[in-house]
């Protein structure tokens, strides 16, 4: 992990099945049906098709107590096998769509291509017990690294994006230097209910409209699994991918297509998914992946963007996890795709991007998210406590494209908002050839009297997914930490960038890196301090963790490093009994969260 990254990293690669994950059924062409009820009140339906992909499979439900009182008659058990005998059918309309309407797919929504090396999926794995390989665990570093992705539990058969897929979880619990590695699908609607019905359901907003023949199948087929009543959309699309955050001391899963998840650790690092928490919003509800939290007050900033108006509502959840009043913002006046903002001590800062929501775009067999090129991108600053979406104001911000928010804080009395985060140019990369894309970590000025904006570059490296230490959210910071693309999606290494240089002459704000060597990639960083009590620990005094694998022998390691050390110093690593596919953001939980989750 010492050598520079291969440059030839490119995620287009050839896709090799190296996993068991079940795929689709085969196309049933004819079907026919028998049932016998078993001694343990089980009822199993075999159904036998004749035609292509002939097979028996055995199709087995198991009443608890809550079935056994609503199957009362021969009829509510007739209209279980009928509708078990709907999703089959269902089933192979997708794969005449897969087949015969589906045009040819581009690379980026190819899963031959998308899901090769380590961003093919891999199956749960329950608490197992870790090595240390190198160094040891240090003892202030107790609790549990969590990292998000996705990680789909079919094969696709069709059109797949990077974004698509279900939640997967990997957590590495540490206590006492010792670590049990798990990795657990989030168990969202979605995921639960495509489990049970055998495979996709629910439309994938970034892969599923493709072309318009098969695009207006695919939506008619997710009618009829509404209608059918298989299918309740009020319970949720999302697959609760993205991240994961602490908000009142309670854990959460999310994706910004729908509500957060909440999530429980158990003794032995077993991850458990409680529910969809559906106090933070109501049906069809959406809510940002990356909500900010105050660590002085504990206060947590969220929102939730939407096709219909208000495009953008912005709200805060207290200290105890209860949500306050929600603050619609009427001035944005088209939908747009909103994926981070940041808060200071004042003020919440929203990008309006190029980036934007077309639904219209479905007509034509496109996603419904497109990139506007002759739109103007501006930031909204609004108060942090506002109680009227009147309150916010529009700054322009030509071609500024933010994907990720590392912090923003005030100086000059107030009068100015300094922001940094990552920008990515040219942004019609983003969906289709993210590995052509660049991301530059910028510092963005805001005047709030001349109402005008000031970029500067931090960085000549391609860098995204910036952590800070957390207990420095929405107040000025020094250090932030940062992934290297090699290119993007793939991560080759992590850089620390020293923002008291920004307002010098210097070319580059780096002050440390560690690049991981040929065939090696990690993830997003994650920032734990060393002594988070601690009011006069400085800053960068602390660990950064995350995993990292090796693609030359197929292995994977969590790595710990020292965050002050000019080279990044590996300090720890840990062997991990399965590999850890690419993923996007993580969270390290100390040990006294855990035990009031």
């Amino acid at each position: 992990m010492e050598g520079l990254s291969s440059s030839s990293s490119s995620f287009l690669q050839k896709y090799a099945h190296n996993h068991s994950l079940t795929p689709p059924p085969p196309l049933v062409l004819a079907l026919t049906i028998s049932s016998a009820k078993t001694t343990d009140e089980k009822y199993v339906d075999t159904v036998s098709s004749s035609g292509i992909g002939s097979s028996t499979t055995p199709l087995t439900y198991n009443l608890t107590t809550s079935h056994k009182n609503r199957l009362k008659s021969d009829g509510e058990i007739k209209g279980r096998r009928k509708k078990s005998l709907l999703a089959i059918i269902f089933n192979s309309l997708d794969n005449l769509i897969c087949d015969f309407l589906d045009p040819p797919l581009a690379p980026a929504f190819d899963p031959t291509h998308v899901l090769s090396g380590n961003f093919a999926p891999v199956e749960e794995l329950p608490p197992t017990s870790c090595q240390v390989v190198q160094g040891s665990l240090p003892p202030s570093l107790t609790g549990a690294y969590i990292r998000n992705g996705p990680n789909p539990q079919f094969i696709p058969r069709g059109p797949y994006h990077l974004f698509d897929g279900d939640g997967m979880l990997h957590s590495l619990t540490i206590s006492g230097g010792r670590a049990n590695f798990c990795s657990r699908f989030v168990h969202t609607y979605k995921y639960q209910l495509e489990r049970d019905v055998g495979s996709p359901v629910i439309l994938k907003v970034f892969s599923a409209f493709n072309g318009f023949r098969a695009s207006m199948a695919r939506c008619a087929l997710a009618f009829l699994w509404h209608i059918s009543g298989h299918y309740d959309p009020t319970r949720g699309v999302g697959g609760a991918n993205t991240s994961l955050a602490l908000i009142g001391g309670k854990l959460f899963a999310l994706e910004e297509s729908d509500l957060p998840y909440r999530l429980k650790l158990t003794p032995d690092g077993d991850v458990i998914t409680l529910g969809r928490h559906e106090s933070f919003g109501e049906p069809f509800m959406t809510m940002t992946a990356h909500p900010k939290i105050d660590a002085e007050t504990g206060d947590a900033f969220a929102f939730r963007y939407s096709i219909r108006r208000p495009f953008l509502s912005y709200f805060r959840i207290n200290s105890e996890g209860i949500k306050e009043q929600e603050v619609p913002i009427y001035s944005l006046s088209q939908p747009s795709l909103i994926h981070d903002f940041a808060i200071t001590k004042n003020y919440a800062i929203f990008p309006d991007s190029q980036m934007v929501i077309s639904p219209m775009e479905i007509l034509k067999g496109r996603p419904p998210l497109r990139i506007d090129k002759g739109k103007v991108s501006r930031l909204g600053i609004i108060g942090r406590y506002a109680e009227d979406g009147e309150e916010m104001r529009w700054v322009e911000a030509p071609g500024l494209n933010l994907m990720h928010a590392a912090n923003a804080w005030e100086e000059d009395g107030g009068d100015t908002i300094v922001m940094v985060g990552s920008d990515v140019a040219p942004v019609e990369h983003v969906l289709e050839r993210i590995d052509l894309a660049q991301s530059s970590m910028e510092r963005i000025e805001i005047d709030l009297k001349a109402k005008s904006v000031s970029r500067r570059k931090l960085s000549l490296t391609s860098l995204d997914f910036p952590v800070i230490n957390p207990a420095y959210v929405a107040k000025k910071n020094r250090y932030v930490y940062a992934a290297v693309g090699a290119p993007m999606p793939k991560i080759g290494g992590v850089v620390k960038i020293d923002l008291s240089l920004s307002t010098t002459d210097a070319a580059d704000c780096t002050v440390a890196s560690r690049l991981y060597g040929p065939g090696c990639h990690g993830g997003e960083p994650f920032f734990v301090a060393r002594e988070p009590d601690n009011p006069a620990a400085e800053e960068d005094d602390g660990y950064l963790v995350l995993y990292v694998h090796d693609e030359n022998i197929q292995e994977s390691k969590f790595v710990v490093m020292d965050a002050k050390s000019p080279t990044l110093d590996i300090i720890a690593a840990v062997k991990l009994p399965q590999r850890t596919p690419n993923g996007f953001h993580g969270l390290f939980v100390s040990e006294n969260d855990l035990k009031h989750l």
